[in-house]
């Protein structure tokens, strides 16, 4: 064969413009908008999308903040572009990470006798409060769930769907955020076996499977569980890390769950009074 037949390696300014592309279609913004948002030359854009151009570290960064990209893609675009990551990404165990762990351990317990969990960007629950540990055996009846991953505790009917009286409200919302992190990246294989996982359940709208899910958004999302006759309703709040510089810490989350009303305010309270 040829030697200038033989398909060539892709080039790290071929790769990031492949990267810049799937952003922008994830983000629904055309090559103008971005540019414009961005604050650079329609053209120049182009010319670094279709390898043209070199970017420099500067130019992606302003790209990234446009696009609201995670440091972890960040990172992801910038050795795509040829250069060094510039995160680091820490074990939540490290000697380093002892005052994250400490913050971390009084905002769950704080939180009692309400639930709290502490989630990664995979919706893989970390960590949990008693009032969360509480909550789930009296759902599941006295049985640990199956699951250390929220979207399966939602989707298995083995677990806490069972009893989720809004499931389809709920579970809507959680695999619309699921498919907009596969279509932003790419690379993430974890999540797209985790897509995969979900939509594999039973009874799972066959119109899930698209991204773009046909359901209204609501003012405040509120979670019902229906078990013994009784309706338990929370909404939730979400703790992030400020300017993170860490991927890990850029990924974690706490989810805090608050009472709707008075009559779930005051089961959580006799929960925890009989140690149940």
């Amino acid at each position: 064969m040829n030697a200038n037949l033989r398909p060539q390696p892709s080039t790290p300014v071929a790769h990031v413009g492949v990267l810049l592309r799937e952003w922008r279609a994830a983000r629904r913004l055309s090559q103008l908008d971005l540019a414009l948002d961005a604050g650079v030359s329609a053209r120049h854009l182009s010319y670094i999308e279709t390898g043209k151009s070199q970017p420099s570290r500067e130019m992606l960064a302003r790209l990234a903040d446009t696009l609201d990209m995670s440091l972890r893609e960040r990172n992801a675009l910038l050795v795509a572009a040829g250069y060094a990551p510039r995160y680091t990404e820490s074990s939540l165990a490290t000697p380093e990470m002892a005052q994250v762990r400490r913050a971390i351990e009084l905002l769950l317990k704080q939180q009692e006798p309400y639930p709290a969990f502490l989630i990664n960007r995979h919706w893989d629950v970390l960590a949990v409060n008693e009032g969360a540990i509480r909550m789930n055996r009296y759902i599941l009846d006295g049985r640990e769930s199956p699951h250390t991953n929220m979207l399966h505790n939602i989707f298995d009917p083995n677990d806490l769907r069972a009893h989720l009286a809004n499931w389809e409200e709920i579970a809507g919302d959680l695999l619309g955020h699921l498919h907009n992190l596969v279509a932003s990246s790419p690379g993430d294989e974890k999540a797209r076996k985790l897509l995969d996982d979900v939509l594999s359940y039973p009874g799972v709208p066959a119109r899930w499977r698209q991204r773009d899910l046909a359901s209204a958004p609501t003012p405040l999302l509120t979670t019902v569980f229906r078990k013994d006759g009784r309706e338990l309703s929370f909404f939730s709040t979400i703790t992030t890390f400020g300017t993170p510089r860490d991927v890990t810490l850029d990924e974690l989350h706490i989810e805090s769950c608050f009472p709707v009303d008075e009559e779930t305010m005051s089961f959580c309270h006799q929960l925890r009074e009989k140690g149940g």
